[in-house]
């Protein structure tokens, strides 16, 4: 926190899984967590004020969001892209005060809570974005500092916070964590389903 305002976490749950075959954020872990929830879970944990975004229809990801103590947004504009969704939440937030974002990926349930508490401290003081990194690969949740706000409010398609990334780097947060570079996109990533697949860094890559 900052005296401008808590670090808010924002859990993008907006995704069609169109790899996964059916909505991968419902999936269950191996002790009947569903994977959002669980995602969820760490988020608020590691910071008290938290927002997910999720789209329209569907009804049993906003409980299972509600239930881990988020606020839940429906962000009308989900089908177009990642950027829509963030800058739904960051509009969301009115005029109140913030120390910063850290932004979090609801297909990510293995990321450790003092790694978002990293994150999150780090971005307080930041003055461009910030990323954990495992063994020298960035990951996520990406912090994204409180100057950045009236940017991320207009955010459009599918860029997320790509452009930002690209035009004024990111720094990276090397932590022993090795969920901070591992997601869920097909079954097979599931523990217990074989082999994980390759881990992707969606926001900023």
């Amino acid at each position: 926190m900052s005296a401008d305002g808590p670090v808010v976490g924002i859990l993008l749950a907006a995704g069609f899984s169109t790899r996964f075959g059916a909505n991968k954020l419902l999936a269950r872990l191996p002790d009947g967590d569903p994977v959002a929830a669980r995602s969820a879970r760490a988020l608020k944990a590691a910071l008290p004020r938290a927002i997910a975004v999720v789209r329209p229809g569907v009804p049993a990801l906003e409980q299972a969001l509600i239930a881990e103590g988020l606020e839940v947004l429906v962000c009308p504009r989900a089908a177009d892209g990642m950027g829509a969704s963030l800058a739904h939440a960051v509009r969301a937030l009115g005029h109140a005060p913030v120390g910063g974002f850290v932004v979090a990926l609801a297909d990510m349930p293995f990321i450790h809570i003092d790694s978002i508490r990293a994150v999150a401290a780090g971005v307080v003081q930041a003055r461009r974005p910030l990323a954990p990194a495992f063994k020298g690969e960035r990951g996520h949740p990406v912090g994204l500092p409180a100057l950045y706000r009236h940017e991320l409010a207009t955010l459009s398609a599918d860029q997320g916070a790509r452009d930002i990334i690209r035009r004024d780097g990111i720094d990276a947060l090397e932590l022993d964590d090795p969920g901070v570079v591992r997601d869920i996109d097909v079954p097979g990533d599931l523990p217990g389903s074989g082999e994980p697949s390759a881990p992707g860094v969606a926001v900023g890559r």
